[in-house]
């Protein structure tokens, strides 16, 4: 088994939080491989299938599995793939772990457990109970606006001792918190934003990437800034990022992923279903949407 540190470094830059196509109720299968293939050609550095974007919590068990089994198959280890696991059920979050492991993928993002708030002692009994189940290693996903429990700076520093866990995905938006996770956590421990709009100011204050929603749609400009960011080229970070900025706002203007899924259908990449209780857009929404693709040069 590979040392945690050579395991970590592979995890970094533009990781798109892969939408989930459907077709008339279903997964759309060759939709979604496509869309690997895509992204792997347009520069992207990891996939994450299965996360909040890919609307795990409305698929099946068998088809969240078999969406992770898709996503391995056709990145065919050209790039890792970070397979989510999240749940608000401890048994639930190490069934799919494992069977993200079986299938191949290369790391497990495990969101806080939503909905029962636990206490910071049970967020880390959970995430300790998937470390101890399975060998695969784990990015913890942080994003109190959905959970509504945040896993404070010092909770993290426990669970970054356990022997699968190496990075983190933040979603707070807040940059102070990267100093005190080195602090804590150690130089090693990856720091991935979880925030488009200020994944540029997460990387200059020592993040290594973000799992990003834009990056479905931009997936060529959202590398592009995370390449000139690891090189320490910032201005060039935000001129990019300028262009992309309208549509990090339009992705959220109705609730996510139907921005993105609609933006990806008007690339002819795939339909825009959603599923309950997600809606497709509005007209006004999907007006703004299609202003922000025009003004980043997208349509």
């Amino acid at each position: 088994m590979p040392h945690r540190a050579e395991r970590s470094l592979m995890i970094h830059g533009s990781i798109p939080a892969l939408i989930t196509p459907f077709r008339n109720g279903i997964v759309d299968e060759q939709a979604f491989q496509t869309l690997v293939e895509r992204q792997i050609n347009e520069g992207s550095h990891g996939l994450v299938p299965c996360g909040t974007t890919g609307e795990a919590v409305t698929l099946s068990h068998a088809e969240h599995l078999r969406v992770v089994e898709l996503c391995v198959e056709a990145a065919a280890g050209r790039v890792p793939i970070i397979a989510g696991a999240g749940s608000n059920n401890t048994a639930h979050s190490v069934a799919l772990a494992e069977a993200a492991h079986r299938a191949g993928a290369d790391a497990v993002l495990v969101v806080a457990p939503y909905y029962n708030r636990p206490s910071q002692d049970g967020i880390v009994a959970h995430i300790k109970a998937i470390n101890d189940a399975v060998d695969i290693p784990i990015i913890v996903y942080n994003v109190p606006s959905r959970t509504i429990v945040d896993i404070s700076v010092e909770t993290m520093g426990r669970l970054a001792a356990l022997a699968n866990v190496v990075g983190v995905k933040d979603a707070t938006g807040d940059m102070t918190r990267l100093a005190r996770h080195r602090a804590l956590c150690g130089t090693e421990f990856i720091m991935l934003s979880g925030d488009d709009p200020s994944a540029v100011g997460f990387n200059a204050h020592g993040g290594k990437g973000c799992i990003s929603v834009t990056a479905n749609v931009a997936p060529k400009l959202c590398a592009q800034i995370q390449h000139v960011s690891a090189q320490g080229a910032f201005e060039a970070a935000r001129a990019t990022d300028d262009t992309l900025a309208p549509l990090h706002k339009a992705l959220f203007v109705e609730p996510s992923p139907a921005p993105a899924k609609y933006a990806c259908s008007l690339l002819g990449l795939c339909t825009d279903e959603v599923r309950l209780p997600i809606l497709t857009l509005s007209d006004s929404a999907k007006a703004q949407v299609r202003a922000a693709m025009t003004h980043a040069g997208l349509i």
